[in-house]
């Protein structure tokens, strides 16, 4: 069934006869009645008892109010496809890590969804491990996390560092110093995430590199969930800076003593996928605009 024909049928039957509808379609008059008859030929019906004024059978009444949501479901499919060839609408599935989750990637979101409203996206937390996977198997399209392992099959793009502060109780013994060293956290309680999270292999690296071995740690779960144990004095923690503005009521924020830990954060797809399509891709290129090289908490309002 010719969606050209439906349309033929509706304009006729709001101007009230075939040669109107051919005159606001800019077609021959013969065109519309070929078109109709076709159309009733394939239905195997009468739709239109012709005369000097038109007329609709039984079967035309019903199928004139039918095919007005034929026509506009088609012309809205019609439009997505092309939406879809553009990059303005689709699905996209992203993975991030804390604490850019929570902090940095809703209002980067909102904007881009403000001006690619049909475009679609659902957000997966997850450790950069547990977003590598996602990615080689087809489950996630991109994902905002630290590098990888080497040796994958995935293409990462850095973007900026997260830089690590040490958080404390206010009346902590180390809030008296300015500055916070490896060898000061040894003796104090330090509040730690998951053993396969990249933020805590980095810190064990480099706690090993300055010889120390032994710690009184406690494992949380959750980076974002630090803070929250530091407030209810639980221990110290070292966390990313942007997780501590504002400094968190009964807390002290102390800098670590030259670079102990930073993270390099960046974008991760397949490398068979790089660089990215469609939808996707406006969204790889927003990103790097807002996250990339850019001072901490600075989001530009750039969009593609």
């Amino acid at each position: 069934m010719d969606i050209k024909a439906l349309k033929t049928f509706q304009m006729i039957v709001n101007c009230g006869s075939f040669m109107r509808a051919a005159e606001a379609l800019n077609y021959a008059q013969s065109t519309v009645t070929m078109q109709i008859q076709r159309l009733e030929s394939d239905l195997g019906v009468q739709l239109i008892e012709r005369g000097k004024k038109i007329k609709l059978t039984e079967a035309g009444r019903m199928f004139y109010e039918q095919s007005l949501h034929i026509v506009k479901d088609m012309e809205q499919l019609q439009e997505n496809m092309e939406n879809l060839q553009k990059g303005t609408a689709g699905d996209i599935r992203i993975g991030v890590t804390e604490p850019t989750a929570s902090y940095r990637l809703p209002e980067i979101l909102k904007r881009f969804l403000n001006h690619y409203p049909y475009i679609r996206i659902s957000v997966e937390f997850g450790n950069t491990p547990t977003l590598s996977e996602r990615i080689l198997k087809g489950d996630v399209d991109i994902a905002l996390c630290s590098a990888p392992d080497l040796g994958t099959e995935l293409y990462f793009e850095p973007l900026f560092k997260e830089n690590f502060v040490v958080l404390m109780p206010e009346h902590h013994p180390l809030a008296q110093k300015e500055c916070i060293g490896p060898a000061d956290l040894q003796g104090h309680r330090l509040l730690i995430t998951s053993s396969i999270c990249p933020y805590r292999r980095k810190l064990e690296m480099v706690m090993k590199e300055y010889g120390i071995t032994t710690l009184d740690t406690m494992e949380i779960g959750s980076m974002t969930a630090l803070k929250s144990y530091v407030e209810c004095e639980l221990g110290i923690a070292l966390v990313p800076q942007i997780l501590v503005d504002p400094v968190p009521g009964g807390t002290a924020v102390r800098q670590l003593s030259g670079s102990l830990i930073d993270m390099t954060f960046g974008l991760l797809c397949k490398a068979t996928e790089a660089p990215l399509k469609l939808a996707s891709s406006r969204l790889y290129s927003v990103l790097k605009q807002n996250l990339g090289n850019c001072p901490e908490h600075t989001i530009s309002n750039r969009l593609q």
